[in-house]
């Protein structure tokens, strides 16, 4: 199927904060309650319209350990946008975010649009961030923030395609250089035809 643009994502945070399951329901619209560890990256891809316009999402799923951080460094070149993920039961991924975040910022584009998504919100009643906590980290990071769950799906589209709207809007307002070639829009120049997962 052809589309306008491809966005290439990359899905960042701890391990265990539900990383895949966001992915899975975005592109599968299931949840998997039990999921093993991601080694490496997964991969996922969905079509979605924006202003009339067909737009390929190519989603990459990081693993979370620290083992695999210089494989994930790696994919964040050339993508367009980001969701960094905590989990709102559990602190220490809240704590973690600063670094996540710093690794994006040096190894990413610039112009890398990224969504900040405390997940897991159907568990609220085991809350131990506050939904005010995960805004006032947004803001003070330049940031889109919203709480999501994989399991009930709720936010979970609109996370994505809230993401894909920002980047539409900075090809729109020309932050980003699109190539005429290739309809991707990635790291400002024409994307290799053997750039990885292409």
């Amino acid at each position: 199927m052809s589309y306008a643009y491809l966005f290439k994502y990359i899905i960042i945070g701890d391990t265990g904060v539900g990383k895949s399951c966001l992915l899975l329901q975005f592109t599968d619209k299931r949840f998997q309650p039990v999921h093993d560890l991601t080694i490496g990256v997964e991969f996922g891809a969905r079509m979605i319209t924006i202003d009339n316009k067909p737009i390929k999402l190519q989603i990459w799923d990081t693993a979370g350990q620290e083992s695999f951080r210089s494989i994930t460094r790696s994919y964040y070149r050339g993508a367009a946008g980001a969701l960094l993920v905590y989990d709102i039961t559990r602190r220490e991924t809240f704590n973690h975010l600063a670094s996540w975040l710093e690794d994006a910022r040096q190894h990413a584009n610039a112009n890398m649009t990224i969504m900040l998504v405390g997940n897991k919100c159907d568990l609220s009643h085991r809350r131990a961030v506050s939904f005010e906590e995960g805004e006032q980290f947004a803001k003070e990071n330049g940031l889109i923030f919203m709480e999501a769950s994989a399991k009930t799906a709720q936010n979970v589209e609109e996370g994505f395609v809230k993401t894909a709207g920002a980047i539409y809007k900075k090809i729109q307002d020309g932050v980003f250089d699109v190539s005429n070639e290739l309809n991707y829009i990635i790291n400002k120049h024409v994307v290799p035809q053997n750039f990885p997962g292409m």
